[in-house]
This record gives C-alpha cells, sequence and structure tokens, in this order.
C-alpha cells in the first residue's frame, strides 16, 4: 500500500503535503498514513487527535506518522498516543530521511519524552528540533499537486510578530525568505508542467526578503516572476498584512493584469482597541484607506480577509465596528473564526467572551459576508469572466469568484464564459465560443 498524507489546516500545509507524499515515495514508505496537522486554533488540534483515533481503528496495522505545528507545539501530546508511532517536527517532516526509519508497530503505546512549544525532542518516536533555531527555508521542487489545478508555491516561512491570539511562530519558527532564483524555478517548473495558475504562499508573505540579501520586498519579487515567467497566465496572493503593502505590489496591482484581482487580508478585528490588544500593526482606518486604494487601482478587485469573532474583551460596541468594517470595505469573501484560546498565548490570559457569544458573532459575520457577495457576483450577470476550471463543471474567476460552468470543458484550462446568473454563492456561466 502507498502512503497517505491527511492534511489539515492552511495553504503551506497542503504545499508541505506535496512534498511529503514525494518524500515517503523516495524514502520507500509504504502501509502508512502521514497526518499533517494545524495548531491555528485548540479545534484544528482536537480534530487531528479525533482523526488519528479513527484512522488506527479502521487501520489497526497501518504505520501512522504526525506531524505539522500541533506536532511540532505539543509533541509529547502526540506521543502520549497509542495510536501514534511517529512524531515528527516540522522541520523533520521536510526530509526524506526522516520517514526511512519508523518504529515498528509493537512500540505503538510507549509513553513520549515530554516537552513542550520550542522545545527540541528525540527519541525512538519523538523527533523534533527547536524550530527557533532554524534560520533559512529551502525550496522544495514540485512539479504536480493531486487533484488540484493550481499550484502553490511557498515564498516565506515563520513569523517575527507575536500577536497575542496566535501560537503559530512557535510551530513555524522566525521569519525566512526562499530566494528569488528558487521561487522562479519553482514555478517555471510547474508552469512546464501544465499549471495555470499559482498561489504565492507562507506564513507571513508581506514579510518577504527582510532577510535576505539587499531585503527585497514581496513585489520585487512578483516582478521578477512575472518578467522571468512570461507563460504563467495567472498569480495569485495569499494573505496580505495590511501594514505591508509595498510600492511594487501597488504598482503591479495596477499595470499587471497576470495578477489577479483578489486581495485576502489579514484584518482579524475591524475595532481599533481590539487590534491594540491583538498587538496588530494596523488600525482600522488603515484598512479602510488600502481598501479604498486597492479599488481605486483595479475597480474590478474583490476583498477577502480573515476576521476573529468574540475576541477576549470584545464588548457589543467593538464586535459592532468589525461587523461595520466588512459591510464598509464590502468584503466579499470571509474566512470566519470564533476566537479559540490557545494555551501559552497572552490572549489566553484575558477576560474571554462566552463561547456562546463567539459563535453568535461569528455566524453574524458570516451572513453579512453572504450578502456581500451576493451582491458583487449579482452585478457581474450579462458580462463576461475567465475561468479556471477546476473539474466537474466548476471553476474559479480571475476575482476568485466560484463559477458553475454550462457544458464540458476540460480541468486545467482557462476559459472565457459569460455570466449568466448569480446561485447560491457562485456565478453561472456559459462558455463563449
Amino acid at each position: 500500500m502507498t502512503t497517505e498524507v491527511v492534511t489539515f489546516g492552511c495553504r503551506l500545509n497542503a504545499l508541505e503535503s506535496e512534498v511529503l507524499r514525494r518524500n515517503a515515495l523516495e524514502a520507500g514508505l509504504t502501509d502508512a498514513v502521514i497526518v499533517n496537522t494545524c495548531a491555528v486554533t485548540s479545534e484544528a488540534e482536537r480534530q487531528a487527535r479525533q482523526s488519528i483515533r479513527r484512522l488506527r481503528r479502521e487501520r489497526p496495522e497501518t504505520k501512522i506518522i504526525v506531524t505539522g505545528c500541533a506536532a511540532q507545539i505539543h509533541p509529547d501530546r502526540f506521543a502520549e498516543m497509542p495510536e501514534v508511532d511517529l512524531v515528527l517536527g516540522n522541520t523533520e517532516k521536510m526530509t526524506a530521511a526522516a520517514l526511512r526509519d519508523v518504529p515498528p508497530p509493537p512500540l505503538r503505546g510507549r509513553a513520549g519524552e515530554g516537552g513542550g512549544a520550542g522545545l527540541a525532542l528525540s527519541g525512538e518516536r519523538v523527533r523534533v528540533s527547536d524550530i527557533m533555531e532554524v534560520r533559512e527555508t529551502a525550496a522544495h521542487l514540485v512539479d504536480g499537486f493531486d487533484n488540484r489545478t493550481r499550484a502553490f508555491v511557498q515564498v516565506q516561512n515563520g513569523c517575527d510578530h507575536r500577536c497575542t491570539f496566535c501560537i503559530i511562530p512557535y510551530g513555524r519558527g522566525n521569519s525566512r525568505s526562499v530566494p528569488m532564483g528558487a521561487v522562479v524555478e519553482q514555478v517555471r517548473t510547474l508552469v512546464d508542467s501544465g499549471y495555470r495558475e499559482v498561489v504565492l504562499t507562507g506564513v507571513d508573505v508581506t514579510s518577504y526578503g527582510g532577510d535576505l540579501p539587499g531585503a527585497p520586498a514581496l513585489g520585487q519579487l512578483v516582478r521578477r516572476l512575472l518578467a522571468a515567467v512570461p507563460e504563467l497566465e495567472r498569480l495569485r496572493l495569499t494573505s496580505l498584512d495590511p501594514a505591508e503593502m509595498d510600492d511594487d505590489l501597488w504598482s503591479l496591482l495596477a499595470d499587471e493584469p497576470r495578477l489577479m484581482p483578489h486581495l485576502h487580508l489579514s484584518v482579524q478585528a475591524g475595532d481599533d482597541l481590539i487590534l491594540k490588544r491583538m498587538k496588530r500593526r494596523h488600525s482600522r482606518a488603515d484598512v479602510v484607506r488600502l481598501v479604498e486604494r486597492a479599488r481605486s487601482t483595479r475597480p474590478a478587485l474583490s476583498i477577502g480577509a480573515d476576521l476573529i469573532a468574540g475576541f477576549p474583551t470584545e464588548d457589543d460596541a467593538a464586535f459592532a465596528n468589525t461587523l461595520a468594517l466588512v459591510e464598509e470595505c464590502g468584503i466579499a469573501f470571509l474566512h470566519v473564526f470564533p476566537f479559540s484560546a490557545r494555551e501559552g498565548t497572552p490572549a489566553a490570559r484575558m477576560p474571554q467572551v462566552p463561547v456562546r457569544v463567539r459563535k453568535e458573532r461569528a455566524e453574524r459575520l458570516r451572513t453579512a459576508g453572504d450578502a456581500i457577495l451576493s451582491a458583487h457576483l449579482g452585478a457581474q450577470v450579462g458580462g463576461s469572466v475567465r475561468v479556471l476550471v477546476e473539474g466537474e463543471g466548476e471553476g474559479r474567476a480571475e476575482d476568485y469568484a466560484r463559477v458553475r460552468l454550462d457544458g464540458a470543458t476540460a480541468a486545467g484550462t482557462v476559459v472565457a464564459a459569460r455570466v449568466v446568473a448569480a446561485q447560491s454563492g457562485r456565478l453561472v456561466a456559459t462558455p463563449l465560443s
């Protein structure tokens, strides 16, 4: 049997799971499942543990290897699970060598060696180095992605900021960037393999380049990449910090049609006091100004955002400011998370909002986002869009809108289509002949 990879969390994890698949093949690992965990919320970690238990029940003889951010931060917790054969850190998981020596099943159930966030652990079943000691991020060349028509390319890892709610720096380490030449090589490989769209990803993408010679900004990387790989049709960026949009990015947004008209912003809240308590580096007014500038630069551009509902001390007035920001900025693509306290973060020690209230506020934010998305899609009826076909008559427009295509179209192609309706959070379109 081949090795299966179960992925939780972000786009960076999705990319690293592809590397894990190839490393497992190189290592000759068979009859195994690698669980690539996420630590962004306590719920994400709970789901990973639940999945591990289910996998053991279904596959009693299969080797189970656990890695990812939750395993990096709490290796002892996973090592103590009798279902787990091996725990790998975020550094170790990126090497084939780590997958060549998996303890045999009889050792299952031994206790781990203990430890916690940021600690280096080693032993027969736990191989986790200190992520804070890592100073470079290697380029991981991937020529394809299972069941995907867009490709992810890592340009950065780690984070130097310490938002009070976030545990991820302890799972990913300090910010470090992939050299420009390696990024260009990876993108060229993917384009040569037939990919039409590439998504640049990382933990804190807009901090790109600060650790490289000459400190090139993200916009410089994007400019060089588009010039060096003219065959690349579509380039998309992941979550951008509103405090770090550089001048080159603004220029490219205005002049480069291959840079998709879609900004997804790491906003988190729309109230200044809450933003201060989160230790964010932007204000509410900064977000409003950024969105206004973006829309004046590229009128057809769509806006997405990450938001946390029910952050500690958030009262009704603070929540109302966040809800009003969604409506004022016309944020159509929302990723909303009810606040989840992470052990070891300052926010976990702040006065907590009741869970019921967090969930109610998250639902109100999603409802507001759905209404904005519906209006955004409705305004496109009668116009035309270019769609990256993902299969089964589905695809994504340049502004990231989901599109249902009437008529057979091959996955991985980009087609022009006429929008005939907007239904259930997506466009309905007919390919143009």
